[in-house]
């Protein structure tokens, strides 16, 4: 493993991130409990998790390793996070300071901890005043109950709005972001990555594998079957098959994706996790396996280095064609100026 500073923060994690929503659904717990072990005993530090996986079964798993395994545990950085529905009422769900009091709580119960080390906004919600939200924040943090705090699925100006209205009022500061990235997703380079490189903000991606495109595993116009997630249900949310299939930019990321894989000798999971790991403000790329099979293969890329030409190559072949305005050549000449003047 590779380690980095948690955004701007002194803490230090593992280059790739543990994630565990697979926990409790797709890997039982005896399996979940040897990833793990796999993951500790390769030098991973960092463990994410989140009260919603399979409705808080993820965290008391973890909960349950890190009590049985002292050690490997003190080494850990543990990760989670609060703001979908716990329960069917109004006040179950959201940033409001009632229900992030309950969330918390609660997943430092499951978790068998007194402290989390990095807590995450699940979401924005638009109903709470953000003020609310990071005023509980900070008081958690003074509580002793969280270390650091961060955002997940938050845009541009929802975590910009966010960092200054935190320092405005001598809150504590953000200290990551989670967003869905990948070579088949890469519109967060536009607002997103900027804004956290401007506040200093380290990114924590998942679905780095896109759901599994990226490992090669899917064919064109063969549609999925067998024990892989859109074998299982094709038709699974933003990795659906139909959609990803019928675009030519999919299959010509992968292409290159597979072509480098083939030069190298390793993996296509493990170059694409290697060229994540290395985009900007990137801190640790979080892993989503269902075995340890599947973990030792994704861990092979924590030491793996593209060349400058291999991730061109990547870059140019996951481009997407964006607008001219204002994330194209126009919009680009109108926020920059030269230094002797004129157009």
């Amino acid at each position: 493993m590779q380690y980095r500073t948690l955004g701007t923060t002194g803490a230090v994690v593992s280059n790739l991130c543990l994630g565990t929503m697979t926990f409790g659904a797709e890997a039982d717990e005896a399996a979940s409990h040897a990833m793990m072990s796999r993951f500790a005993a390769a030098g991973g530090t960092f463990l994410d998790t989140a009260d919603v996986y399979s409705r808080g079964v993820s965290e008391e798993i973890v909960g349950r390793w890190l009590r049985a395994n002292p050690d490997e545990a003190d080494r850990m950085v543990v990760a989670t996070k609060g703001r979908f529905p716990m329960g069917a009422g109004p006040n179950d769900l959201g940033l409001s300071r009632r229900h992030l009091g309950r969330a918390l709580d609660d997943s430092l119960r499951r978790l068998q901890v007194e402290c989390v080390d990095l807590y995450q906004l699940h979401a924005f919600d638009a109903l709470t005043p953000i003020e609310e939200t990071l005023r509980f924040l900070d008081d958690a943090v003074s509580a002793g109950k969280i270390a650091y705090w961060g955002f997940s699925n938050f845009l541009g100006w929802q975590l910009t709005k966010a960092v200054h209205v935190a320092r405005a009022h001598g809150f504590a500061a953000p200290a990551t972001l989670q967003p869905q990235y990948n070579l088949l997703v890469r519109d967060i380079e536009h607002e997103i990555v900027p804004a956290c490189l401007d506040a200093e903000i380290g990114l924590l991606p998942w679905s780095p594998l896109a759901g599994g495109w990226l490992t090669g595993k899917y064919r064109r116009d063969e549609r999925p079957t067998g024990s892989t997630r859109l074998g299982e249900n094709p038709e699974r949310g933003m990795e659906a098959f139909g959609p990803r299939n019928g675009e030519e930019a999919t299959w010509t990321a992968i292409e290159a994706v597979q072509l480098i894989a083939e030069s190298r000798g390793v993996t296509m999971a493990q170059v694409a996790l290697a060229w994540l790991a290395a985009r900007p403000a990137v801190t640790s790329v979080i892993l989503g396996a269902r075995d340890t099979r599947q973990l030792d293969d994704n861990m092979g890329a924590a030491d793996l280095v593209l060349s400058v030409e291999e991730t061109q190559r990547l870059d140019d072949a996951s481009a997407r064609p964006m607008p001219d305005y204002p994330y194209g050549r126009a919009g680009i000449a109108q926020r920059n100026r030269r230094l002797e003047g004129g157009r």
